[in-house]
């Protein structure tokens, strides 16, 4: 049986990867999937780093996983590397760090399904289908704090989000391999150049000012264009 995790033990502790389609093999009527999944999890103690990038899968099988990664003791931290996208993104909200790659992406949609029959047939998948958004919602309203009218809008729209989005909207707390200040906000990150700019030319100011005999007025006044 092909699995779509692997787990990885060195010494920083243990490694789970999760890469590609979730429930390549299928977890309806095979009870040795998710309970080898939780055999390996619970197998050892201690935190734990999962790296994910997978373009989702089967709903149910990530909802467990996620049941399972939130129960864990130990602390959790998600990695997406690649992308999170539909199912892989209800697993990556069970971190209680998630770190994204500055050219990772994460996408949440509705779910979807595949139903046949008569009118009364269709309602019911209808039905289904609505009562399986909200318990995504659950796990998305959890981790971000955002409004459910809001995260049911985002799925609506089939939502794609880079690194810096999902922070501001709560779906991601960092991004790998970036320091604090190159995890500031755009408008921050100008701000701090625009400063650092103008502070070096003060610094110059009177020493060009001696050299030259430049007016200082004339200086103020371009001074306060490279400020705004």
């Amino acid at each position: 049986m092909r699995k779509f995790w692997n787990w990885v033990k060195n010494e920083d502790g243990r490694t789970l990867f999760l890469d590609g389609v979730i429930a390549e093999e299928t977890w309806f009527g095979d009870e040795v999937t998710p309970k080898q999944f939780k055999s390996e999890l619970f197998n050892e103690s201690g935190d734990i780093s999962i790296w994910i990038n997978s373009p989702g899968g089967d709903v149910f099988a990530a909802s467990q996983i996620y049941n399972m990664l939130m129960d864990y003791k130990g602390h959790v931290t998600v990695k997406i590397d690649g992308i999170a996208a539909s199912a892989a993104s209800v697993i990556a909200m069970a971190g209680g760090e998630v770190l994204m790659s500055p050219v990772s992406m994460m996408m949440i949609h509705n779910p979807m399904t595949i139903a046949f029959g008569d009118t009364a047939e269709m309602k019911k998948a209808i039905q289904m289908l609505s009562e399986v958004k909200e318990s995504i919602i659950n796990a998305y309203e959890l981790k971000t704090g955002l409004p459910r009218t809001k995260l049911s809008s985002l799925m609506d729209a089939e939502s794609w989000f880079n690194s810096k989005k999902a922070m501001e909207l709560g779906f991601a707390n960092g991004i790998l391999f970036a320091n604090e200040s190159a995890q500031a906000s755009p408008e921050e990150g100008i701000i701090y150049s625009q400063m650092a700019v103008v502070n070096s030319f003060l610094h110059k100011l009177p020493q060009k000012e001696k050299k030259t005999g430049t007016d200082i007025s004339i200086l103020d006044k371009r001074l306060e264009l490279l400020k705004y």
